[in-house]
C-alpha cells in the first residue's frame, strides 16, 4: 500500500473546504484530478472516506481519522525537509575529530565551545589519538578532521595551520637543574625522564633531540596523560616535558619547577588535516574554517 503526499494534501483540502471545486482552486489543480485522487485513495485504503451530499462533502469517521493522521504525516515530512536543509547548510551535522593530547588539552575545549555556540545542533565526536593514528584515520575516512603536532608525514591529506605551542621541562622543586646557568636540553639527559605513552608526538620530538646529541633518553616511567606525568614529577621520580602553557596551569596544583626550552625544536606547529576539504560535509567545513578564525584571532590578540 502506497500513499503519496499530494493525495493526502488534496484530501485534507477537501475536508477543510467542503467541496472538491474549492479544494481544486486552492491547490491550483483541476477538479477532475482532485476527484480522481480521492477515488484512488479510497480504493487504496478499501474504505469510504467522504460522503457527498447536496450541501457539499463531509468526511466519514474513517475520513476524520485519516485527515488527522495525514496532517501529522505531512508535518513530519515538512520537518524532514527542514532538517535536511539544515544539514545541507551546516546548521546540523556530525563531525568526527581525532586530535592529539596537546591540542585537546590546550586549545580545543574553548574552540569547540565557541563553535557549538554558533551551531548548537552540530555534534562533535572527539577522540584522542597519536599523530600517526590521526593521519591514518583521516586518510581512511574514519575521521573528518585530524589535529596533530609537527609536520604531516607524506600522506594524501590537505594540511592547514592551527596553533603553535612551546615545550618546557618540568622538574621536582629541589632538582639540581633548577636555576642552572645556561641550561640546555642536553643537560637534562643526565637524569631520568617521565614520558608520555608510546608514539606520542612529544616523545618523538625528545627522542630526535637526544639523537642529535648522540645520547639516549633515560625513560623511567611512561604515562597516558599530562596529569599523570605531573604526579610522577611531583613525587620526584624524574623530569618531564609538556607544553609551557599547560605546565603553568599544572604548577598551581603541583610542587614542581618549570624550565622553558629555548631549542628551535621546542616550538611546535599544531596543524589540521583533512582528506579533501571540498568533499567534507558542510558542518565539517564550517568547523575547519572556525578553527582557522580562532587561530587568526589568537595571533591578533
Amino acid at each position: 500500500m502506497r500513499l503519496d503526499p499530494l493525495s493526502l494534501k488534496l484530501f485534507i483540502s477537501v475536508v477543510e473546504l467542503g467541496t472538491i471545486a474549492a479544494a481544486a482552486e486552492r491547490e491550483h489543480i483541476a477538479a477532475a484530478a482532485v476527484s480522481k485522487r480521492i477515488s484512488e485513495l479510497e480504493e487504496t485504503l478499501s474504505i469510504r472516506l467522504l460522503i457527498r451530499t447536496n450541501k457539499g462533502i463531509r468526511p466519514t469517521p474513517a475520513g476524520v481519522e485519516l485527515s488527522t493522521m495525514a496532517r501529522r504525516a505531512l508535518h513530519e515530512l515538512d520537518d524532514i525537509a527542514v532538517h535536511m536543509r539544515e544539514y545541507a547548510i551546516g546548521l546540523r551535522g556530525f563531525i568526527r575529530v581525532h586530535a592529539n593530547i596537546s591540542a585537546i588539552t590546550q586549545f580545543l575545549p574553548e574552540d569547540i565551545k565557541a563553535f557549538l555556540g554558533e551551531y548548537p545542533n552540530v555534534q562533535v565526536d572527539l577522540e584522542e589519538k597519536i599523530t600517526s593514528a590521526i593521519i591514518k584515520s583521516v586518510v581512511e575516512n574514519a575521521a573528518d578532521v585530524g589535529i596533530f603536532s609537527g609536520e604531516a608525514p607524506d600522506s594524501d591529506v590537505e594540511v592547514f595551520p592551527y596553533r603553535e605551542d612551546v615545550l618546557a621541562l618540568v622538574v621536582p622543586a629541589d632538582h639540581p637543574l633548577v636555576d642552572r646557568p645556561g641550561f640546555r636540553f642536553v643537560d637534562a639527559l643526565d637524569y631520568d625522564f617521565i614520558g608520555l605513552h608510546r608514539g606520542s608526538a612529544i616523545n618523538r620530538v625528545l627522542t630526535n633531540a637526544a639523537n642529535d646529541e648522540k645520547r639516549n633518553i633515560r625513560l623511567k616511567v611512561q604515562c597516558t596523560g599530562f596529569d599523570a606525568l605531573c604526579f610522577m614529577v611531583d613525587s620526584g621520580l624524574g623530569v618531564g616535558v609538556l607544553p609551557l602553557e599547560l605546565a603553568r596551569r599544572y604548577s598551581v596544583m603541583f610542587n614542581f619547577r618549570i624550565i622553558p626550552l629555548s631549542e628551535t625544536w621546542a616550538r611546535r606547529k599544531i596543524q589540521i588535516c583533512v582528506r579533501a576539504f571540498d568533499a567534507l560535509p558542510t558542518a565539517a567545513k564550517l568547523f575547519v574554517h572556525h578553527l582557522g578564525k580562532r587561530r587568526e584571532g589568537d595571533q591578533g590578540g
